[in-house]
């Protein structure tokens, strides 16, 4: 009898399957691609964003960089994840010899890889409307990405492994909407009224929209977004390991 693959390869097979499957889903592109792309140009072609700043492309850059990793860790994730569940086939992976670890590390590897196509994408072609992002906050940036791809990955897994397919798909879609049109993710949080501010402040949208909005457009390192990134990742996760059901 042949031994199972070293760990690290079975993750990076399953991650490379998964990357391959978000790819390939015409409904995943329209969300991870096609509507951001949309949005970045609604944004700069529109007045939306002119009580905020004075360069619209690089207040909007940022805010549609969050909106990717909403797309990809929350809602793609968490659609493909929920009918995984439905078929038998996150029961069936988790017996293998790749287990409920490895099969989580692959989805994370999934996620990493889609949004950073999505970057490459969305950062290109916000080059070419003049965007001109602080050279100093690339990093920091992509720190906050991944933090928010933490986060956002384990609300999509809560919500994928505790409620039926056809109820994570309206509710991944639905908080997408809601988090892009009034999360703090494409405007800033000073649009909202002063009483409704201070909770704003705790939703893990606007944590992210403000990071990347400080490390692109100041070179700043938000510390106090990363926390907020940081304790949903870790309230989701424990939630998700508590709760998850793998059929």
């Amino acid at each position: 009898m042949n031994a199972p693959a070293p760990l690290l390869r079975r993750v990076l097979l399953q991650g490379r399957y998964e990357t391959m499957a978000m790819l390939r889903n015409g409904e995943q592109l329209l969300i991870a691609v096609i509507l951001p792309l949309m949005a970045l140009v609604g944004l700069v072609i529109t007045p939306l964003l002119d009580e905020f700043t004075g360069s619209r492309i690089d207040l909007a850059a940022p805010g549609v960089l969050a909106l990717c990793t909403v797309s990809t860790a929350l809602t793609g994730q968490g659609i493909a994840t929920g009918f995984d569940r439905r078929y038998g086939v996150l029961r069936f992976l988790s017996t293998t010899p790749l287990g409920q670890n490895g099969l989580i590390l692959g989805k994370v590897i999934a996620v990493l890889s889609v949004l950073a196509i999505q970057t490459v994408v969305i950062s290109t072609a916000a080059l070419l409307l003049g965007w001109q992002p602080e050279i100093a906050g690339i990093l920091p940036a992509l720190v906050q990405l991944i933090l928010g791809a933490g986060a956002f990955t384990s609300l999509g897994l809560l919500i994928a492994g505790t409620v039926r397919p056809e109820a994570t798909l309206a509710i991944t879609n639905l908080l997408w909407v809601l988090l892009a049109a009034a999360g703090g993710i494409l405007f800033p949080t000073a649009s909202w009224p002063d009483v409704y501010e201070p909770a704003a402040q705790l939703l893990p949208s606007t944590a992210l929209g403000d990071a990347l909005r400080s490390a692109l457009m100041h070179a700043e390192f938000n510390l106090t977004a990363s926390i907020v990134l940081l304790a949903w990742t870790i309230v989701a996760s424990l939630a998700a390991i508590r709760w998850f059901k793998w059929s």
